[in-house]
């Protein structure tokens, strides 16, 4: 008799497991499906003008995208500062360009912390056997598996202009792409088809180029920051994939089409 009981629980248990599987995919695919409201649209196209440039499908991946963005992360305002819906808006359509039609999701991603402005960050920085502590404005802040965190002034500066190669949200994001792997070092998940070997040698022969243009003293298409390791070159990489395609095509062609063949779209072709 006890051996049916435990056999009885065990299937209860497996049923309920598939209908909350089978609910959370149902749930998934109609948030996906969901476009924004016509205010809410407005307030992206305004807040972040680059999402005007994408194809219709892209469009409407993007929507609803940002819906299931939202239902799954919690924005939360620190300092004072409380999250306004168009915050969320304009944060969620920058952080969802990445993924717009990739089948890369943030899974672990759960909340965004937002600033007014640059905030301040200390960290211990070791040294043999001592630590000397720093402190220095940062703009943002991407932790494995979560959170975000983004200075709203940046944030809405960043969405608001669409070629200055500068993009707060974009560069965490792209952080969180990266460490989708295990590991944030610049070698993210890649598409069906693409090749290890082909995006190491594309991104390490950019990656040289940039370091070699700022010894000389020369200007650099990708910011400079993207000199400091290789992750912060692979963020620095995506933001100018966004904001000037063009340019990164004409400079670095294999890597811009390694990062075509990852996000699976290709800003050069927008209008």
């Amino acid at each position: 008799m006890t051996s049916w009981i435990v056999l009885g629980a065990l299937l209860l248990g497996a049923a309920l497991l598939a209908a909350r599987w089978l609910w959370r995919r149902q749930r998934r695919a109609k948030l996906l499906a969901s476009p924004l409201g016509a205010e809410q649209r407005a307030v992206v196209e305004r807040l972040v003008p680059l999402v005007t440039r994408l194809p219709a499908p892209l469009r409407a991946s993007l929507e609803g995208k940002m819906n299931l963005f939202f239902d799954q992360v919690t924005f939360r305002g620190i300092n004072g500062l409380e999250v306004t819906e168009e915050m969320r808006l304009s944060i969620a359509a920058q952080a969802c360009l990445l993924i717009v039609n990739s089948p890369a999701w943030y899974d672990t991603l759960r909340n965004v912390l937002v600033y007014p402005a640059a905030f301040l960050t200390g960290r211990g920085t070791p040294d043999g056997e001592l630590v000397h502590d720093s402190h220095h404005a940062t703009l943002g802040e991407s932790w494995a598996h979560g959170p975000v965190v983004l200075s709203w002034d940046d944030a809405l500066h960043g969405g608001l202009d669409t070629s200055d190669g500068h993009n707060v949200v974009i560069h965490e994001f792209a952080h969180q792409l990266d460490g989708l792997s295990g590991h944030v070092n610049g070698i993210p998940i890649l598409s069906k088809g693409q090749r290890y070997a082909g995006w190491e040698q594309a991104m390490l022969e950019a990656y040289e180029d940039h370091i070699g243009r700022l010894e000389r003293g020369e200007p650099t298409l990708i910011d400079p920051y993207g000199a400091t390791n290789h992750q912060e070159f692979f963020a620095e990489a995506i933001v100018t994939f966004f904001e000037k395609p063009q340019a990164l095509r004409r400079e670095e062609p294999a890597l811009y089409v390694q990062l075509q063949k990852l996000l699976a779209i290709d800003p050069e072709q927008w209008h």
